[in-house]
């Protein structure tokens, strides 16, 4: 695959409502950008995430901060994992695909990484069987097609939402059911790497400007911080 430009964001750990309304900014910017975006970051606090559709009470731990996602997919505990997200604009080949094979590329690079840390990865096959309630399905405890399993049990689980802005993907890596120890940067590396292997990504660093952070506030303060938000299903 020829290389293509993507940008490279390597943020720090933020408020579970920050990083929520930084995807949601990330993804109303693509087309701006004229490339996508990898993004690492982190939490600064015991949080657990629901998806764009899911009941708030789905949510049964205790003594967390939770937030609504912008996207779809299960309740994810940031207790023990490693959170990424990828911003792609309008203009990219990979919009002109359908959704399932948008995820297979990407996790297919997340795999890859996973791969280079002595992990042995496969995809799923099956997609969710319709029987599970989706408003309040765990993320971790339900793979669909092309999530990452290691040893049969889900490792990389992740979630879209496509607009006319283009496609937001958000994932999580399930530490503590990995059979080998590795520190975030060297998973970050990896990953990394995943994408160069699989997406022919040529990295430069992504830098926020000024305007870019207020856009960010905004989004956290009118949505993502908000209990309308929050709680609204």
């Amino acid at each position: 695959m020829a290389t293509e430009k993507w940008f490279l964001w390597h943020d720090g750990a933020h408020r579970p409502a920050w990083n929520m309304s930084t995807d949601e900014i990330l993804l109303a910017t693509a087309d701006r950008r004229r490339a996508p975006l990898l993004r690492f970051y982190q939490w600064d606090r015991s949080a657990v995430t629901i998806g764009y559709v899911q009941s708030f009470d789905a949510v049964t731990k205790t003594g967390v901060e939770v937030v609504r996602r912008p996207t779809g997919g299960g309740v994810v505990d940031h207790e023990q994992d490693f959170t990424y997200s990828v911003a792609i604009p309008p203009s990219h080949w990979l919009v002109r695909l359908n959704r399932m094979e948008s995820y297979h590329y990407i996790n297919r690079a997340v795999g890859y990484g996973l791969s280079q840390l002595g992990v042995t990865p496969s995809m799923a096959e099956e997609q969710i069987p319709r029987h599970v309630d989706r408003t309040t399905m765990v993320c971790f405890e339900q793979p669909t097609r092309y999530d990452v399993l290691a040893n049969d049990q889900k490792v990389a689980g992740s979630a879209q939402r496509r607009t006319r802005d283009g496609i937001l993907h958000q994932g999580s890596v399930l530490l503590d059911e990995l059979d080998t120890s590795f520190d975030n940067e060297q998973l970050q590396a990896s990953i990394e790497a995943g994408f160069v292997e699989v997406m022919g990504a040529e990295f430069s660093p992504f830098t926020p400007d000024r305007s870019f952070l207020d856009e960010i506030a905004a989004a956290e303060q009118e949505r993502y911080s908000a209990s309308e938000w929050i709680q609204r299903r």
